[in-house]
């Protein structure tokens, strides 16, 4: 306590009258309570109380008093509230620009169930496409990226990899879902809808489309991958996506994923990053412990149902 027990005892006997009644409430000895209220006369040099048959009653003196202690209990209650306030604050803060595709599925999840477990920890989630992903970290706007295909960066340092295969996206129900890999000759024959050109999920599908003999045209091109999953549900085409992207509709069954068959198989390395020379602070220390786990589990689902092969697994 920052302040004597005597205030406290000495408000209590202004409000209750009686020494008595005022060691009651704060469960203590009434000859404690009147030796504080005697040293304390001593020490202002005037009666604080009137003594009365019946009670107590303030003295001019201890009206003055009472008036400072209750400012003092006051401001006391407020120093109080401000450092609980304070203990109760985020005990940290998680700043990651991560992909649009990521963000929409398991990283969701994942960061749910990190808050569950540390609900203080306050998340700045941004999403970026293709090799953007790099530059908020690069300029310190957000500590860790998460993303697909990121180049080798002066600047940027790995905290961990995982080889995701890209594949088929296909509709329940529709003719080539079948156990195994697919083969890209039957896909193009379907109608397809893509990320955009220029993007870097499309550089990894161009390379996988290249050694057919065949040119391939979709019939609708976007860089939203929320917009190419909807399509494949509605029926409009197929596409080409990595197993993550759509492992949460994949659970509910409202999409089915197939891996390419090789020669065609073409991976889209994941890379959780930061800067060279930024310390991570003890939360986001914590969560990247915690995401890489939760990526290596998830990589591991995705090994027993066929979607990554056994003999390439992740590396963090």
């Amino acid at each position: 306590m920052l302040h004597s027990r005597k205030l406290l005892y000495i408000n209590e006997i202004a409000r209750s009258g009686s020494i008595r009644k005022a060691a009651a409430r704060l469960n203590v000895a009434s000859s404690a309570i009147n030796r504080q209220i005697l040293a304390l006369e001593a020490e202002m040099g005037a009666p604080l109380f009137e003594r009365l048959p019946r009670g107590l009653r303030l003295t001019a003196a201890g009206e003055l008093c009472i008036e400072h202690i209750r400012e003092v209990l006051k401001n006391y209650d407020r120093l109080e509230g401000r450092i609980r306030s304070l203990r109760m604050q985020q005990a940290g803060k998680v700043r990651l620009v991560t992909t649009v595709g990521l963000a929409a599925g398991p990283l969701a999840e994942i960061i749910s169930r990190f808050q569950l477990e540390h609900p203080r920890v306050f998340f700045q989630i941004r999403n970026d496409a293709g090799t953007m992903t790099v530059n908020p970290v690069l300029s310190g706007e957000v500590d860790i990226g998460l993303g697909f295909n990121i180049p080798a960066t002066p600047g940027i340092r790995t905290l961990g990899t995982f080889d995701i295969p890209i594949g088929v996206v296909l509709p329940p129900g529709h003719r080539l879902i079948g156990p195994g890999p697919i083969n890209l000759t039957d896909v193009v024959q379907e109608r397809l809808v893509l990320a955009q050109q220029g993007t870097s999920l499309r550089e990894v599908i161009n390379l996988a489309l290249a050694r057919l003999d065949v040119h391939v045209e979709p019939v609708l091109e976007t860089n939203a991958s929320e917009m190419l999953k909807k399509l494949v549900k509605c029926g409009a085409g197929l596409s080409m996506l990595n197993p993550l992207d759509v492992i949460t509709e994949c659970r509910k069954g409202e999409l089915v994923f197939r891996p390419v068959a090789e020669p065609h198989a073409r991976q889209q390395p994941m890379k959780l990053f930061a800067r060279v020379r930024a310390p991570l602070d003890a939360a986001t220390s914590l969560f990247v412990e915690y995401l890489l786990a939760e990526l290596a589990g998830l990589v591991q689902e995705l090994q027993v149902k066929g979607h990554i092969a056994p003999d390439k697994p992740a590396a963090g």
